[in-house]
Formats: structure tokens, C-alpha cells, sequence
């Protein structure tokens, strides 16, 4: 309306200004037609509103991923099509790994239902949404910041007995002769499923088989699977296989997994007071580094056991292995074999409590150190406290400093060396208590002892020059890669599907000091991996669309942002040109019957 209102003043203005100093302001109805005229000009110019404003329609989104089908049929795939035809949107948006415009194909097939690319597409359009999905989508919660207007049809079907894989934890690497624990979990549907047996196989053998109680709907268990690893090292492939009476989908009963079986193990953590600290920093040690590494607590005088399997072994294989493993642990007396820089020869972590409980201390902060950058951004505000014990004298850094409360008395935790080889003392006990806390303190936790045993390492924490960085993803996931030197910025890995022809090549540029690179998902399979320094297994399961999942979103409306409201342009509207046209034409005429030019 003001545009008008301006386009008016201007045309009125200009006609009468016109007419008043051309001596001819008795001429009212040509005067009105040159205002009329300049008015629709000024319109036209300024592009003024045409009509009133109207809700711009809303898109059609379809969620087009692949657990429409995952109860066997296409049924209630049909049944989404037509409820997104009833719409009637002028467009179709087609939703899962991303989102574009186009028609519902016949037969759903995206790895993943992600509704952040709908979101910003229909912000960006001010248009709100009606969204078909069947409920299972990755990251509901953006669907609260679409526009208003905006509303949710969930479509489900009818539940049948399905059981799972979901997930499966254990070690990435371990030594020929170890016995590995392996944590399985399973999960089962909207109608439950039946009672059966889960099976860890290699090849067509199977390792080890434990059974399966019958689950409720939405229901999830873990079941724990322990064998003894024999044969040869190398790159396995490893499945676990479900088998339940009943289940109506066959494609998410076995997950597939990768495990290197060294000769030798790489990393050796030997305590001679297992505690807290030395459970859960062998935890990090092998989580961190991914390569074979073995566990050694001592339970009595001169008495052994090997972490996992409680196997009895001696003192003098403790020690050896220590001495031979090019990165070492010892935790509790680290002079337990002699003095240990002279007889280990590869990364040393000597981890030394206090001989007795003292005052608490507080970590508060991070010196320059080789440790600094994944140290420098730790909540010191928030940990629990820890006691120290007393520190290294020939430190060249310190990485952690702690202090007694309301006192100003510090003491180092973490310190170390650099030469002639990488050494870290840690002198304190309690920093467990990180870990149980739980939140930002694990965190905390593990980004400690990850940076240590990540430095200590140095160049040799694999020969390989990347390799996978889990044993397992699933398609529509991104593929994770970690460096095997710390030297290395780059590396180059072909990849080859099993079975296939053709290989393709991939270029890793790792991320600063994560040592981490991503590349796109994969379709599920197989493959192999080759790299400067060895070869390798990547395995790709089926996506988690196949997976039993209560649906994460509702029947609805939703949506909360203002969704842009249209109106017809002046541009647009092709009578107001013949109008200007027609009203210049008639004051001519009207001008030269008056006598005027």
C-alpha cells in the first residue's frame, strides 16, 4: 500500500506541476490521465504489490530411505506415494541422504532419513513442509525449526517379529593366542521377537555360540561372546550371525566386522596394583591406537594374570613382553624389573601412585607441552580431584599441573621427556574418578591419557599409512580413516570392492592433530585396502534403515519459524501496461482537441 500511495503522490504531483506552469490546468481530464499514466509508471518501476498477500504453498516432502521397505514389502511405500500426491504441492521433495526435487521412484532405497537438508531448503524458500515418513528418522529434532504451517504424517505398518544386530564392541587388534571378549548387541522390533542363539564366525567356521532370550517390542540386550584366536596373523573377517524362530527380515541378522591378529603385541600395560586408573586407561590404550595390545595384572606376589582371559602367566614373561613391546605401561612399582628406561626399548608410560592417600589436588591447567593442543581445551573447572604423588626430576615439559585447594602449592601429574626416546610419567592416582563422573570429565579422561599414549607412539603407531579407524561402519555412514604415522598429512589408499574388477583410489588429507580423515559412504560390502605399509580389511554393513527403530517423530504439526507470505507484483500483471498505454493515448488526443501539444 505505501508503494502505491508513493507511486500516486509522484504521478499526481507530477501531472499537476505539469499542467499548473504549462498554462493549462483548465484541462482537468487530461490532467487526470497524465496523473493516472505516471501513477501506473511509477507502479510499474517500483514494482509495486499487485493484490493481497497470500501463504505461499507448501512442499511435499517424502522421506524416500530404505526402512519403508525393510517388513519385506512395498505395501506401505505405495501408501506414503499417495498420501504425498494428496498434498497437491507443486513440488515433491525426496528425502534421505539428501534432499531434491523430483518424482517417488519405485522403490525407496536412501541409507539414511536426515531432515536438516529439508530444513534449510525450506527456510531458505520461506515454505513450510508436509513431511510423509514413517517415523524413523536420524535427526529429528530440526524439524522444529521449519516454517509454521508446517506438518508431520507418519504412516506405520503393521509390526512383525524381527531380531537384530545392532552393534558389536571389542578390540580392533589383538595377538595370536589372546582370548578376546566381543559385546553384541541385539534388539528386536514393534512385535518383539522369539528366543534363538547368536554365533561369532570366521569363514565357515564357527567360533563361539551363546543363546538369545526372546524380547519384548523395542527391546535391547547385550550378549557377551569369548574366544581364543588361533591361527595365523593377519586382517580377519569376522560375522556374527542371529538366528531367531520367526524373524521376518533377514538382512539385519548378521554384522560383519574386520580384527588384525598380530604375532606380537604392540602396546604392553603391565600393573602391579591393578586398580581404577589401570581398568580404564587400558581401556583408552586400546581404543586410542587400534593395534594389538595386551594386559598384565599382578594379583599376588610373583603371581600374573593376563587382562580378559585371567590366564596365570609368569614374571619373567611379563617382563619380557614389556621389554620387547615398542610401547610400554607399567603402573604401581615401575621399578617392579629393574630400572625402566634400561630395559625397555620403545615408547615408556611409568604411572606412579603415591605410596599413600594425601590431600586432594585439583588439575588446573595445561603448560606448553607436547601435549598442549588436545589438552589445552579441557574443563580444569569441573574435574574431581586427584592425588599426586611426587614428580620426576629430570622432566624436559610438563603437561598437567595441579593444585591443593585454596592453597597455592602446585604440583606437576604429567611430565615427560623427549630424549633420547618419548617418556611420560604420570604421578598421580585417581584420575579414574574422571571417568566415572562421567560427561565433559570422561572426556576429559580420555582425551589425557589418548594424547599421551597417542605421543608416545610417535611415528611407529602402525606401518600402515592410514588404515580404518573402526572394524565396522554401516552404509550411509561416513568412512573414518586415522593416520599411521604422526609425520604423516596425507596418504593414498585403493580401495577394492571383494570380487570386483575395478579398484578406486582415494586421497587422505588428515586433519591436524586429530590425525583423522573422512570420506563419503560406501555401499555395503567388503573391501580391501592398500597403502604404503600394508594392506587392510574396510567392512560396510547394511544401513541402519534396516534396523528396528521406534519411530523418533509423530503425527503433527510442527514447525515454528515465519514462513514467507506472497503477493502478485505489478511486473507481473499485464493490463496495468495497457492501462498507462491507453491513458497516454487518450490525453494526446483529448490535448489536441483542446489546442493544446
Amino acid at each position: 500500500m505505501l508503494i502505491w500511495l508513493l507511486a500516486l503522490a509522484a504521478g499526481s504531483g507530477f501531472a499537476y506541476l505539469q499542467y499548473r506552469f504549462g498554462g493549462a490546468s483548465y484541462a482537468k481530464v487530461p490532467l487526470a490521465l497524465r496523473g493516472l499514466a505516471v501513477t501506473l509508471i511509477v507502479a510499474l518501476l517500483l514494482d509495486a504489490p499487485g493484490g493481497p498477500s497470500r501463504r505461499v504453498r507448501p512442499y511435499a516432502a517424502l522421506d524416500a530411505s530404505a526402512s519403508w521397505t525393510a517388513s519385506g514389502d512395498t505395501a506401505l511405500w505405495h501408501r506414503a506415494v499417495r498420501s504425498a500426491d494428496s498434498v497437491g504441492a507443486d513440488t515433491l521433495l525426496l528425502l534421505g541422504d539428501s534432499v531434491r526435487a523430483g518424482s517417488a521412484p519405485a522403490t525407496p532405497i536412501d541409507r539414511a532419513t536426515r531432515v536438516a537438508p529439508l530444513v534449510e531448503r525450506a527456510l531458505g524458500a520461506g515454505r513450510a513442509a508436509v513431511f510423509i515418513t514413517d517415523g524413523r528418522v536420524d535427526d529429528p529434532e530440526h524439524l522444529a525449526d521449519l516454517p509454521s504451517g508446517s506438518q508431520v504424517v507418519t504412516l506405520d505398518g503393521a509390526s512383525k517379529l524381527d531380531a537384530a544386530v545392532i552393534s558389536v564392541d571389542g578390540p580392533a587388534a589383538a595377538v595370536v593366542g589372546d582370548t578376546v571378549e566381543f559385546n553384541a548387541v541385539i534388539a528386536s522390533g514393534g512385535a518383539g521377537s522369539h528366543a534363538g542363539h547368536i554365533s561369532l564366525v570366521q569363514g565357515s567356521a564357527t567360533l563361539v555360540t551363546a543363546p538369545v532370550d526372546s524380547l519384548a517390542a523395542y527391546a535391547e540386550r547385550t550378549v557377551r561372546l569369548r574366544t581364543q584366536l588361533a591361527g595365523v596373523p593377519g586382517a580377519r573377517l569376522l560375522r556374527l550371525v542371529l538366528v531367531t524362530d520367526g524373524d521376518a527380515l533377514a538382512a539385519n541378522d548378521t554384522l560383519n566386522f574386520a580384527l588384525d591378529v598380530a604375532r606380537g603385541a604392540s602396546a604392553v600395560f603391565a600393573s602391579t596394583a591393578p586398580d581404577e586408573d589401570a581398568r580404564y586407561s587400558l581401556e583408552v590404550l586400546r581404543g586410542t591406537l587400534a593395534v594389538p595390545t595386551r594386559g598384565y595384572f599382578r594379583v599376588a606376589a610373583g603371581r600374573w594374570v593376563q587382562d580378559g582371559s585371567l590366564t596365570v602367566v609368569s614374571e619373567d614373561d611379563v617382563k619380557r613382553s614389556v621389554a620387547e613391546a615398542p610401547l610400554a605401561v607399567i603402573h604401581g612399582d615401575t621399578a617392579i624389573f629393574g630400572p625402566p628406561r634400561a630395559f625397555t626399548r620403545g615408547g615408556l608410560a611409568l604411572i606412579a601412585p603415591p605410596a599413600q592417600k594425601g590431600d586432594d589436588y585439583y588439575a588446573v591447567g595445561a603448560p606448553p607441552s607436547p601435549l598442549l593442543a588436545a589438552l589445552g581445551g579441557l574443563p580444569w573447572d569441573s574435574l574431581p580431584p586427584v592425588e599426586p604423588g611426587l614428580a620426576t626430576r629430570d622432566a624436559e615439559w610438563v603437561a598437567v599441573t595441579s593444585r591443593r585447594a585454596r592453597r597455592m602449592d602446585e604440583r606437576p601429574i604429567v611430565s615427560g621427556t623427549s630424549k633420547p626416546r618419548r617418556v611420560v610419567v604420570v604421578s598421580a592416582a585417581g584420575l579414574w574418578r574422571w571417568k566415572f563422573r562421567g560427561g565433559r570429565s570422561a572426556d576429559a579422561f580420555t582425551a589425557l591419557w589418548g594424547s599421551v599414549f597417542d605421543w608416545l607412539t610417535g611415528e611407529s603407531a602402525d606401518v600402515r599409512a592410514a588404515h580404518p579407524a573402526s572394524a565396522w561402519v554401516r552404509s550411509g555412514e561416513t568412512v573414518r580413516w586415522r593416520r599411521g604415522s604422526a609425520r604423516d598429512t596425507a596418504a593414498t589408499v585403493v580401495l577394492r570392492a571383494a570380487g570386483a574388477a575395478r579398484a578406486d583410489t582415494l586421497q587422505l588429507r588428515f586433519a591436524g592433530e586429530t590425525g583423522i580423515a573422512d570420506t563419503p559412504p560406501l555401499a555395503a560390502g567388503i573391501y580391501d585396502t592398500h597403502t604404503a605399509g600394508g594392506d587392510g580389511l574396510l567392512v560396510v554393513n547394511q544401513s541402519a534403515e534396516w534396523l528396528p527403530r521406534r519411530p523418533a517423530v509423530h503425527s503433527g504439526a510442527v514447525g515454528s519459524a515465519p514462513a514467507a507470505d506472497r503477493a502478485p507484483r505489478a511486473r507481473t500483471i499485464w493490463w496495468l501496461y495497457a492501462i498507462a498505454l491507453l491513458a497516454l493515448c487518450a490525453e494526446w488526443i483529448l490535448r489536441r482537441k483542446v489546442g493544446l501539444r
